[in-house]
């Protein structure tokens, strides 16, 4: 598989003057085509700035970021993203938030009045892939946080992005809800084949869900650790009590106190 997102030698600072905050240092980050790497680290360290640099809501002072072997030097159409926070709109029916991207992203948008039916069955069918085809003519304050956050998961995807980028997206669910969506996202990343850049301070599900997991420092933040994760697919949720997998999260959790250490 080809490198589809690069991150390149990297200095963001925020602000300007003595005042400036340097988010990143030096940064440099590579994910395959189709392939699912999480991001972890310590609070602060950068790796919601790096989601910012990969679907170019921000520019780097130093350095470069391509995806897909285009630099990125402004909003990146191709990626979808996904929040801990759902953010929908509350007025809209289920079906009509996971359509909004439609309504947004060309070539969808000038086509969407003239093909809504068309994209209606479209958004219907990917609820249903996710266990609520029967609650797209819902409203989102009629659905729990979980079902909220399936919603949230299809807007990202009803567009058909080749990059899905995700921020602490199951950070706010319970654990049952929170390894319930774990399995929900593995299906359909492997349905699909899309690339997944997932920052998450939950080690086991980083371990669960990546291919890839690249370690954080301390701010100013750059990689400190690549680790492949070889537990053979497709996987299930008992292998979160296997010792092979608890010896990853163990390694990752010592790593992540060293750096804090050396902070």
């Amino acid at each position: 598989m080809t490198s589809f997102v690069t991150i390149d030698g990297v200095t963001l600072v925020y602000g300007g003057g003595a005042d400036g905050v340097t988010a990143l240092a030096g940064t440099s980050l590579r994910v395959r085509q189709g392939e699912f790497a999480a991001v972890v680290g310590p609070s602060g360290c950068g790796k919601s700035t790096l989601m910012k640099l990969v679907t170019g809501l921000v520019r780097p002072n130093q350095g470069h970021v391509a995806v897909d072997g285009r630099l990125v030097e402004g909003p990146v159409k191709l990626a979808g993203m996904a929040f801990q926070n759902p953010n929908l709109l509350p007025w809209r029916r289920v079906v009509d938030n996971v359509l909004l991207p439609l309504e947004i992203v060309e070539p969808h948008r000038h086509r969407f009045r003239a093909e809504k039916s068309r994209y209606r069955a479209q958004g219907e069918a990917l609820l249903a892939t996710v266990g609520l085809g029967a609650f797209g003519e819902r409203y989102p304050w009629e659905l729990s946080g979980g079902m909220q956050q399936r919603v949230s998961l299809c807007r990202a995807l009803i567009h058909q992005p080749a990059l899905l980028m995700l921020d602490e997206p199951f950070a706010a669910l319970d654990a049952f809800t929170r390894e319930e969506l774990w399995c929900v996202l593995r299906d359909l990343w492997q349905k699909i084949g899309f690339t997944v850049i997932l920052v998450t301070h939950d080690l086991r599900e980083a371990t669960f869900l990546a291919d890839t997991i690249h370690v954080m420092s301390a701010r100013p933040g750059r990689i400190v650790t690549t680790r492949p994760i070889d537990l053979p697919r497709p996987r299930d949720l008992v292998v979160c009590f296997s010792a092979e997998f608890t010896d990853i999260v163990h390694e990752l959790r010592d790593q992540i106190a060293a750096v804090r250490k050396a902070a």
